[in-house]
């Protein structure tokens, strides 16, 4: 295996929410739940996750109605990220390289 494919970022849902993450500033939770299609209790507990390993960083703040929860790439998290996305394109460009046919199938 690569040694940059990080399997904790590797989850469907919490490699989304870093690339949804990867380009902006801070964003906000409800549109993270929406663009993934989740619950808020699963996003929360991914987002918390994420947050334990030092990927993101989690804000709360008042806002209208109630509380704001904001979500953004700390500096460690951009960089896991983007190793992972790098060994990810080593994997799948070395499965579409040509091999030798196999005269024994």
């Amino acid at each position: 295996m690569d040694s940059d494919f990080d399997e904790f970022l590797h989850v469907p849902a919490r490699l989304t929410i870093v690339a949804l993450l990867a380009p902006a500033s801070w964003t906000e939770f409800g549109f993270l739940r929406d663009a993934i299609g989740t619950s808020d209790s699963a996003l929360s507990k991914h987002l918390s996750a994420l947050a334990a390993h030092g990927y993101i960083e989690v804000r709360k703040q008042p806002g209208t109605g109630g509380r704001r929860t904001l979500a953004r790439l700390t500096p460690h998290g951009r960089k896991a990220f983007l190793a992972h996305a790098a060994a990810l394109e080593r994997i799948t460009a070395a499965a579409r390289a040509p091999r030798p046919i196999d005269s024994d199938v």
